[in-house]
């Protein structure tokens, strides 16, 4: 259940850093801030972070992609808790990333996925010690996996970290509680760079109204926004 009781679901907060023009690609923001995301992200008191497929790939998952033999889908709801505790939750509607052992000392790892994906890669995640989520046809019905992740695996709060495109899922289905936002101190300006929120393709969807409810500066340049999502 949120903060605020209104649903059986983590109360969920999107945590970025961002240039001053809201672009987030992780070598240029390396370039204008420190700790202060980390900082920040501490001070939410989240028990588990979820991110997008594309930004696993790039920093956790391993090289290549998940080949399987048989495509014969699992076809209907699957949960699989392999640990318990606060949880590193990745998307990937398709199986296609690859994965070593959760043999570490850090958060367990989550999978969510969709219905459609085969068993076989739901298989090789139960071998390795890895919990999952399958919920959704053709897609990962969000909303039906944030209360799965309330219910099967407890957890309380969330922190969506990244990235643009996974921001802007959980914005267009109103699974949002709130922004937190660290700007640091930079101007990117490139085109064709991802922004904070991103991907929507409906031109008609109207703008998500935010109520200010802190300002702090935080590290030497940086100021830490957070919003309530009205």
């Amino acid at each position: 259940m949120n903060d605020n009781g209104a649903t059986k679901r983590p109360y969920i907060i999107c945590h970025m850093m961002a240039s001053v023009d809201g672009r987030i690609d992780c070598d240029m923001t390396e370039k204008i801030g420190g700790d202060e995301y980390y900082d920040a992200l501490a001070g939410l008191d989240c028990d588990s972070t979820l991110s997008g497929r594309v930004t696993m790939q790039m920093h956790y998952a391993l090289p290549g992609t998940f080949e399987p033999r048989d495509t014969t889908p699992i076809g209907h709801e699957s949960v699989h808790k392999a640990a318990g505790g606060g949880y590193e939750i990745a998307t990937d509607t398709h199986g296609r990333l690859l994965w070593p052992d959760r043999t570490d000392d850090g958060q367990p790892l989550l999978v969510i996925t969709c219905e459609d994906v085969p068993a076989e890669y739901l298989e090789t995640l139960r071998q390795k010690g890895i919990s999952w989520i399958a919920t959704g046809h053709g897609h990962i019905d969000l909303g039906r996996a944030m209360e799965l992740l309330a219910t099967d695996f407890g957890v309380r709060r969330l922190a969506i970290v990244g990235g643009g495109h996974i921001n802007g899922g959980f914005l267009s289905r109103g699974l949002l509680d709130e922004v937190s936002i660290v700007i640091g101190a930079g101007i990117d300006g490139r085109s064709g760079m991802t922004a904070v929120f991103d991907g929507i393709d409906d031109p008609d969807r109207p703008v998500t109204l935010l109520r200010l409810t802190g300002v702090r500066r935080i590290g030497d340049d940086s100021v830490w926004l957070r919003y309530a999502v009205r």
